[in-house]
């Protein structure tokens, strides 16, 4: 005689579990990394969404009104407005100034201080610290150093018999100035990523081509720079995006100026949407910058993979 069980008692392994084992490693593998796509989806997509959504429509911020306008910001910035297109010629020379100097001194520090002597150490430190140094507080520093007479550099120029120019009222001299405290600043962090990459190139492919009678620069040129190319590659990409992103030492140091000589794309977004309320221009120049970055970056890739 066979024996039931009784009502309401369930018989482990009578049926079939609800959920499979690929379903639930598929939802625990959600839930794992569910904040980081909230993360993702809050404070990215959904922003990039809203100002395309903006860029296409006429909206003072006073006045909260928005106006679908379509792609009238666009044709303003890109057929009817001069100033856009001295504002990305200032753009251009900011990075084309700032990349190769930032990159070169870079490499350079790497190369000096990657291997260990006394003291390597601290001059790691004191080349890194301006990294974590305040770019208010730098910029701010700076401006001061670069007065006119009262200026301590200029002060130091003229201690030589060199008179220094007026680094931040004269046009052409302030985008240098820009340019090359940024450099100062925020040559640490590639110096460290340059440092990381020689570390882990093998001592035996140096040691093999001295043994062969490979001069230091045959050694830099044929084994340790293109080993070098996928961080050069990083490096390359990071700072060409930084440059373009670079906003706080332009308000601090120059406002834009003298004569609109430093005013560059992401300060001129801040202008049309801050200062004169115009977000759905400055949206519209946001988007036109993003496109020049995104562009700037398949490039660069296109072109690392051709020389691979």
């Amino acid at each position: 005689m066979t024996m039931k069980p009784a009502t309401g008692v369930t018989v482990r392994g009578e049926r079939a579990p609800w959920l499979t084992l690929k379903m639930r490693e598929a939802i625990e593998a959600w839930l794992f990394i569910s904040p980081t796509l909230a993360g993702f989806l809050i404070f990215f997509a959904g922003p990039l969404v809203a100002v395309v959504w903006y860029s296409l429509s006429e909206w003072n911020l006073l006045s909260q009104q928005a106006t679908f306008v379509g792609l009238a910001n666009y044709n303003d910035a890109l057929f009817r407005n001069p100033d856009f297109w001295l504002v990305v010629r200032n753009s251009i020379v900011f990075a084309v100034g700032l990349v190769p100097l930032n990159m070169a001194l870079a490499l350079a520090l790497a190369l000096a201080l990657s291997r260990r002597f006394r003291g390597v150490v601290f001059f790691r430190t004191v080349f890194f610290a301006p990294v974590v140094t305040s770019a208010v507080a730098w910029a701010i520093v700076w401006k001061f150093l670069l007065q006119g007479e009262a200026g301590f550099v200029n002060q130091l120029l003229a201690a030589i018999g060199i008179q220094g120019p007026n680094w931040l009222r004269e046009p052409d001299w302030a985008m240098v100035a820009v340019i090359v405290t940024r450099v100062i600043k925020m040559v640490g962090l590639n110096m460290i990523l340059y440092i990381a990459a020689l570390q882990a190139i093998p001592r035996d492919y140096e040691a093999a081509a001295r043994l062969e009678g490979a001069s230091n620069w045959q050694i830099f040129r044929m084994i340790i720079w293109p080993l070098l190319g996928p961080t050069t590659l990083v490096i390359m990409v990071i700072t060409t995006i930084g440059s373009f992103k670079v906003f706080d030492h332009i308000y601090l140091m120059t406002g834009g100026g003298p004569e609109n000589g430093t005013l560059v794309l992401a300060f001129y977004i801040y202008q049309q949407g801050f200062q004169f309320f115009d977000v759905g221009y400055a949206s519209a120049l946001a988007m036109i910058m993003f496109v020049i970055v995104m562009g700037l970056t398949v490039v660069q890739l296109a072109l690392r993979r051709r020389d691979t």
